[in-house]
């Protein structure tokens, strides 16, 4: 079937129902179609809409999908594929980030491993929390090989006080699903824990992030080592 916009009565037009009937009255597909904008020749934008979800299943689906997946569909390219996976990521900001209560490791992993878990490379999270450990913001920092001599804790200081944040958790991934800690990484917690400390701001966790598992600093008794080292060290 041929969902020629053109061949539609007006009323009927994606657009205009949303402008009469509202947003929400809307289905999955004419949404699409709005954010589509057009078609190509021969097949019109509602007729890639309905084939998108289709091939998918459900609009979550279609969230899930990368930049390379939805610009080789026929009647995407990358214009319309940029534009897709842009409207998709602020939806799951809004709805990660609105009143999100961080409680332990555990929602910090599944807040961010449909992120991480399939990079190639390491990328490096901060997620800054006010002081009933609700999410405020949140952002990539970093991205390549993840050792000191790249992350720079005034950028992530930088963040937090900008965002008027009370704690920090941070977070990277292990390309290659090993989430123990590298001596890289034990160092440099320690050095961002104890920065962040003396600002008056407290690193609440680092977690890493593999292959379905993570790692968490603080349920491995990490900040009472930092501590204790400190104290050894002092005295």
């Amino acid at each position: 079937m041929n969902y020629l916009i053109k061949s539609l009565p007006i009323r009927e037009r994606p657009r205009e129902k949303l402008i009469i009937y509202g947003v929400e009255n809307l289905s999955d597909s004419e949404l699409l179609a709005i954010i589509l904008k057009n078609g190509k020749k021969n097949k019109g934008v509602q007729e890639i809409a309905v084939e998108l979800l289709n091939k998918y299943g459900s609009i979550k689906n279609i969230a899930q999908a990368n930049l390379e997946e939805l610009k080789g569909i026929d009647g995407i390219g990358m214009v319309k594929a940029l534009e897709l996976i842009t409207c998709f990521e602020l939806g799951k900001r809004i709805y990660n980030s609105e009143n999100l209560k961080i409680s332990n490791a555990k929602d910090v992993y599944e807040f961010l491993y449909s992120k991480l878990s399939n990079r190639l490379q390491e990328e490096f999270y901060g997620i800054f929390l006010d002081n009933k450990n609700q999410i405020i913001n949140w952002r990539m920092l970093f991205k390549g090989t993840f050792n000191q001599s790249f992350i720079y804790p005034r950028d992530i200081l930088r963040e937090a006080l900008k965002s008027n944040a009370s704690g920090i958790i941070l977070a990277h991934n292990h390309p290659s699903g090993d989430v123990n800690p590298s001596t890289a990484d034990i160092d440099l917690t320690k050095e961002l824990y104890f920065i962040a400390k003396m600002v008056g701001l407290k690193v609440m966790d680092h977690i890493i992030i593999g292959h379905n598992k993570y790692y968490s600093f603080y349920d491995h008794n990490w900040w009472d080592s930092y501590e204790k080292e400190k104290v050894k060290s002092d005295n």
